[in-house]
């Protein structure tokens, strides 16, 4: 029995993504992601001018007359969320734990794809696959979604990028759009990366906390490892020490970055004390110019 407190969570962001993609990206999901190509609609007769590698020749040898085949985008997508809920989900020192604010990116996303009429499915994991949630439809299976996003109490604290990927290409059989949420603090999914964004169109979020870029200055701190739980101590009054910390998490993400220039994956950066809306918004209007151009 899911708590009240939970069902209360899960609506409240319902309510606001929903407002989210009426307001800002009912559009923009449509025009960003197409569907796998053109599917037969009809049959019309010729008119000068039409492409005359379209013409039915069976119609039009039972006719007498030209006619062509009419095409059709086929729009039908299938989203997928790969969704990491390891330890280190679970920190957060502003307004949000990087988990709420993943089941939140996940609620809108899902939202836009239900409202164009596309399948939504769930991958969530850590260093093992956790649940799936296989691609569907419907206002319901959203709201399923965006509980389990919330909700589900994960066995593992790792993270394992490439088993989510590899377990992806096993159960998503046709091209999709898959979005990779997590925090990133892993290794060796390069390869793992790289294979599914040549069947997929794979956009990485990745959730960052300012405090795991600046130390502030509070002391003598000490620290769990959320993932391994290691514990150890940390002289945060040393300008050395946070000089240090900094350039090495600076370092962490421009590494991050090549990896995804790599394997030519798209990225989201999203910060726990900025509002994701604006980002996501940024990546979706850029998408558009690609698909202009």
């Amino acid at each position: 029995m899911i708590p009240k407190e939970i069902l209360q969570q899960i609506r409240r962001i319902q309510i606001t993504t929903s407002r989210m993609v009426t307001d800002a990206f009912a559009g923009h999901y449509h025009s960003v992601f197409k569907g796998r190509g053109m599917e037969f609609d009809e049959v019309r007769e010729y008119h000068p001018g039409d492409d005359i590698r379209s013409i039915d020749w069976n119609v039009t040898a039972r006719t007498g007359r030209p006619f062509i085949k009419k095409f059709v985008e086929e729009r039908e997508l299938t989203l997928m969320l790969l969704l990491d809920v390891s330890g280190s989900s679970y920190f957060g020192t502003v307004a949000k734990l990087k988990r709420r604010l993943s089941a939140e990116i996940c609620s809108l996303l899902a939202l836009s794809a239900i409202r164009n009429n596309d399948k939504v499915g769930l991958i969530i994991f850590t260093d093992r696959i956790e649940k799936f949630v296989p691609p569907k439809k419907g206002l319901s299976h959203v709201l399923r979604i965006i509980r389990e996003a919330l909700y589900h109490g994960p066995e593992g604290k790792g993270t394992d990028i490439p088993a989510a990927l590899e377990y992806l290409g096993r159960v998503i059989n046709r091209s999709s759009v898959a979005f990779v949420i997590s925090d990133f603090y892993a290794a060796g999914y390069e390869k793992a990366l790289s294979i599914a964004g040549r069947r997929h169109d794979v956009i990485a979020i990745s959730i960052t906390d300012p405090r795991e870029t600046d130390l502030p200055d509070i002391g003598i701190v000490n620290l769990e490892d959320a993932e391994t739980g290691r514990n150890f101590m940390l002289d945060t009054s040393s300008p050395s020490l946070r000089s240090k910390y900094r350039a090495n998490a600076l370092r962490i993400f421009e590494e991050r970055l090549k990896i995804f220039r790599c394997a030519n994956i798209d990225h989201v950066g999203i910060h726990t004390d900025m509002p994701y809306a604006a980002e996501l918004y940024r990546f979706f209007r850029m998408r558009e110019r690609r698909v202009r151009t």
